[in-house]
């Protein structure tokens, strides 16, 4: 199992927006070829005007499929743009992850 967690960053102000944008348009296309998400966090505390979002895939190839198809997705692409447009995103991080062996994570 692998595990995809991603913590983007949005310019203060602008992270009801950005769920929104998200919401309306890449909701449906990431959805149709990630699978539903593990979680989708908003920070409360601590680094704030952040939000994380979290797949899971069988290994390292099916990750590389999964995401081909929906970079190749044209609604995606529609998303991609619509968010570049709007300028909310100022950073991005991702750690691809292995679940330790005493706590794995059932799907």
């Amino acid at each position: 199992m692998l595990v995809d967690h991603r913590t983007y960053t949005v310019r203060p102000g602008t992270m009801t927006r950005q769920m929104a944008l998200y919401q309306e348009y890449g909701l449906t296309p990431q959805k149709r070829h990630l699978g539903e998400p593990l979680a989708y966090l908003i920070t409360e505390s601590g680094e704030v005007n952040s939000f994380v979002h979290i797949w899971v895939y069988q290994d390292a190839a099916d990750r590389a499929a999964r995401r081909a198809a929906m970079s190749a997705d044209p609604e995606w692409q529609g998303y991609l743009r619509k968010t570049a447009e709007a300028g909310y995103l100022v950073g991005q991080r991702n750690n691809l992850m292995i679940p330790a062996e005493f706590a794995p994570i059932n799907r």
